[in-house]
């Protein structure tokens, strides 16, 4: 599979521990991520993630275009919903290309948690 990794900053470090904790499932996959939560994830993790630009830079956009062309299977976006976002329009395009394109969209850690297991599962039967 081809997962996105997006955090915005208050949730960097959730990233970071949902990283660490799935490690060996992650590991398992193709990786791309936004610029800073890539650096991140790949300094803690030592996971190798192909990073496109920071988030506002347009690394919302990049990631938006791999899921238009099909080159993705799964995004894990944590965003944070009490903080506002400069560039909040991109967001909302990334979400619904998630939709229109039926790609599995985990937007806490909950839910991410939910998706990684269930991949996990799948890998082991």
């Amino acid at each position: 599979m081809k997962i996105a990794l997006i955090a915005h900053d208050k949730k960097k470090d959730a990233m970071i521990e949902l990283a660490v904790r799935y490690k060996d499932v992650l590991s398992q996959h193709e990786l791309c991520a936004t610029g800073t939560t890539g650096t991140l994830v790949m300094g803690e993790t030592g996971l190798p993630i192909k990073r496109m630009k920071s988030g506002p830079l347009g690394g919302d956009q990049q990631i938006g275009s791999m899921i238009a062309e099909g080159k993705l299977d799964m995004v894990i976006f944590l965003r944070d919903p009490l903080t506002a976002q400069p560039h909040e329009p991109d967001v909302s395009a990334l979400l619904r290309l998630c939709d229109v394109q039926n790609i599995p969209l985990a937007t806490n850690v909950n839910s991410a948690r939910i998706m990684l297991d269930h991949i996990n599962e799948e890998s082991h039967s």
